[in-house]
């Protein structure tokens, strides 16, 4: 019998322990620990880099040659590769991009596809993929030209090593490649060709193009997770010099320096340049739109070798093209200039002369105030159709008008966000240089949301799509089935665009403008800016740097919108309304008559009203006694002297504040969407005047589900609002007023438009007014 009692003891014991441990992992403001890698000598607790941080680097030789004939790369790379690592090395890991367009590719054997009634011929010919794409190696060698052994597999490439390469040593090998270049209208793809028919011309921009060193560090080792097609590049930092061998006629952009000059631009264009560097107000032509237009009618069949040298980046692309306008201007940091450079084809204008690259000018000087002064000494734009992209010094942007040179307000905001955005990458992720291929969010979330602050300090009420808590509101209430934790890789994640880029953005603009406060929150980010330039952050360090540098414990806000899929819904159940007792006879009696009158009335009492003088002590004298005339509501001479004897007993300061007829309003909430966030309140008073109180999401700490507070007032409260500036992305607003009122869902009526063009038919606005 022992045994079994103490059996059932240590049972209730565990179960209780089991039942704690659940409450406690269930508390939304727990520390995040296992969710976070362990602090040690490379990454600190605080988030900054260790004492013993190191990280690799890759220097590239290349010389590259572009078959505007045929559409393809001819290449060959000598790539020097320092071993800064602790770790002895047996083998390097190489990139192979291009290999996600091989006709065998994961990519597309893994693309999901389903047959409707109708079916695009796009989509007809993305089932039917039939383009020769991928690295064409024509082989791997060391310096002295001896063939190494190379083994490839699918997106990357192994290249094993003659001898281990001991920490501080370096190796330098050599690859020969080519490629076809894709249509990036038809086939897709971040680069590729754009081609005109009209002049039988071509827009080249071009990326990934050529065999990449991965990463390798202490946080994943080699960095060779197979590229599919959504999780970007994860690159070390070195040093370029690339020729580039195009048609003698194109014009070329490109990562870098131009370091030929005087072999590759005419003496007026030389000049063009020099002025350029000086005029602070307006972009100055080098190339402008009559010599593009008088270039694009030939083609030359010489060629021309542009030479570009670049420091300190992660990745090298470039545009080239006879259909190039070309022009600049300088962007002053003290001593240093920036030149901002925009080119494109006359299809761009007149939005691109006018709009290009003063945007560029804008982002690179709005981006430096919220992080460290641009490094690079150039800043490029190039313009294509659609798609956006980003490399050090170098984006391609789309954005493009009608081809009467009409355009309608979401083109042109589109083009002017896109530019913002792609130029801000050379902040995030090229030069703070996380890991894109694991986390997508770590660069385009942090860069929509400097983009975010970009765009407003453009113009006043720019209308920015992303960032502002009331647009995140219909992906954050949706099907859940559907919606993936900020923190998950990449490739896996649901509706990228929502998940890596407008979720994250909204986070920290509410961090910015609701949680932490707009200094605390800037010094914070600017200081993981400085700590991880040039190098290569995890999210713990991004985390664990908000906090540190500002002194707000934030794990229960990474753990709600990084770690969940949990949304705000906070709910005003219930307000209830007191006021504090005066034991004032002449103000309480009075009261408490209309509440037993209110009280006692019902259906039964009002009708009973009409044969009161029937009933039996109406007729029956006899039936009356003290209470018949007793009036309990009667303000008596007792009743005064009892409150003369109450009031001379208490001290001054409990006189005052049982006079000051004050009013206590308990709120009951609730937190239906599971995401904890600050309860934001706005009172409006009956005389018309409003107090706005923020409550700080620590309310939550002790019960996550529900909780009440107790608010007092000296006047009497008409109407409370729940998250009245819609900052806590609060998706449902029907329970966040008092008294209750119900927000209308609108629907819109449309008519069906049919027709070609970039409107389905339909006018803008600039044509409407042109017609006019």
């Amino acid at each position: 019998m022992k045994k079994l009692a103490l059996f059932i003891t240590l049972f209730v014991s565990a179960c209780v322990v089991s039942v704690a441990q659940e409450n406690i992992n269930l508390n939304k403001f727990r520390q995040l620990k296992q969710e976070l890698s362990t602090p040690n000598v490379y990454r600190t607790a605080s988030g900054a880099p260790g004492h013993e941080y190191w990280q690799q680097k890759a220097d590239y030789k290349m010389a590259i040659r572009l078959d505007d004939e045929n559409q393809r790369i001819y290449g060959e790379e000598t790539i020097t590769y320092h071993n800064q690592s602790p770790d002895i090395l047996k083998y390097l890991w190489l990139q192979l991009d291009q290999n996600m367009r091989a006709q065998n590719s994961d990519t597309y054997k893994t693309m999901t596809s389903r047959l409707n009634q109708r079916v695009s011929f796009r989509q007809l010919k993305r089932m039917m993929y039939d383009f020769d794409g991928g690295f064409k190696l024509d082989y791997v060698q060391d310096a002295n030209g001896n063939d190494l052994p190379a083994t490839i597999n699918k997106t990357m490439m192994r290249v094993d090593l003659p001898e281990t390469l001991k920490p501080g040593e370096s190796f330098t090998f050599k690859v020969k490649w080519w490629y076809n270049i894709n249509d990036r209208l038809t086939d897709g793809g971040r680069s590729g060709y754009e081609y005109f028919k009209n002049e039988d011309n071509y827009i080249y921009t071009i990326a990934q193009f050529y065999p990449r060193m991965a990463v390798y560090n202490e946080v994943e080792g080699w960095q060779h997770k197979q590229f599919l097609g959504t999780g970007e590049f994860t690159l070390p930092f070195g040093d370029f010099e690339v020729k580039l061998t195009v048609p003698a006629d194109h014009v070329v952009a490109a990562t870098g320096v131009l370091q030929n000059t005087s072999e590759v631009l005419t003496r007026e264009e030389m000049d063009r340049f020099e002025k350029a560097k000086t005029n602070t107000e307006d972009p100055v032509f080098i190339v402008s739109q009559k010599d593009a237009e008088k270039a694009e009618k030939g083609k030359s069949k010489e060629e021309k070798t542009w030479v570009f040298k670049a420091e300190n980046v992660r990745d090298f692309a470039f545009a080239s093209s006879r259909k190039f306008i070309w022009d600049a201007m300088p962007v002053k940091f003290g001593d240093r200039t920036v030149m901002a450079m925009s080119y494109y084809p006359k299809e761009g204008n007149p939005l691109w002369e006018q709009y290009s690259t003063r945007v560029v000018a804008h982002t690179v000087k709005t981006y430096s105030k919220f992080t460290f002064d641009y490094p690079y000494p150039v800043a490029i734009s190039v313009h294509t159709d659609r798609i956006g992209m980003e490399y050090p010094m170098i984006c391609f942007n789309g954005g493009r008008p009608e081809s009467d040179g009409t355009y309608s307000k979401r083109t042109k905001y589109g083009m002017i966000g896109v530019i913002i955005h792609e130029v801000g990458h050379n902040f995030f992720p090229m030069i703070v240089n996380s890991d894109e291929r694991q986390w997508t969010w770590m660069d385009e979330g942090l860069n929509t949301f400097v983009q975010f602050l970009t765009e407003q300090e453009w113009e006043p009420n720019y209308p920015s799509s992303r960032a502002i808590a009331s647009n995140i509101v219909p992906y954050m209430s949706g099907d859940k089935k559907f919606i993936s934790p900020i923190m998950t890789n990449s490739e896996s994640v649901w509706n990228l665009g929502s998940n890596a880029y407008a979720k994250p953005s909204t986070a920290l603009n509410i961090l910015r403008e609701t949680v932490m406060g707009r200094d605390l929150f800037d010094y914070a980010f600017k200081e993981y800016a400085h700590r991880w330039m040039f190098k290569h952050p995890t999210p713990a360090d991004f985390f664990r740097t908000m906090e540190d540098a500002s002194g707000v414990d934030l794990d229960w806000f990474w753990r709600g919108w990084f770690f969940t899929t949990d949304h705000c819904d906070i709910s005003m159940e219930n307000v209830k309304w007191y006021q504090a007792n005066t034991k004032n006879p002449e103000v309480e009696k009075p009261l408490k008559k209309v509440t037993d009158e209110e009280a006692a009335l019902s259906i039964t009492t009002m009708r009973n009203k009409a044969f009161a003088e029937n009933t039996y002590r109406s007729k029956h004298p006899a039936a009356e006694d003290f209470y018949t005339t007793y009036d309990e509501y009667k303000v008596t001479k007792e009743d005064k002297e009892e409150y003369d004897k109450f009031i001379k007993s208490l001290p001054d300061e409990e006189k005052e504040l049982l006079g000051a007829n004050l009013n206590f309003y308990q709120i009951d909430f609730k937190n239906l969407g599971g995401l904890v966030m600050p309860v934001i309140l706005k009172f409006k008073f009956v005389d018309g005047t409003e107090e706005v109180q923020y409550i700080p999401a620590e309310i939550w700490r002790k019960n996550n589900e529900e909780v009440s507070k107790v608010f007092m007032f000296g006047k009497e409260v008409e109407q409370i609002t729940l998250d009245p500036y819609r900052e806590t992305a609060d998706t449902d607003l029907n329970n966040n007023f008092w008294p209750t009122r119900k927000q209308p869902t609108r629907f819109e009526l449309y008519k069906s438009r049919y027709g070609g063009g970039r409107y389905g038919g339909a006018q803008n606005p600039m044509q409407k007014a042109k017609k006019k």
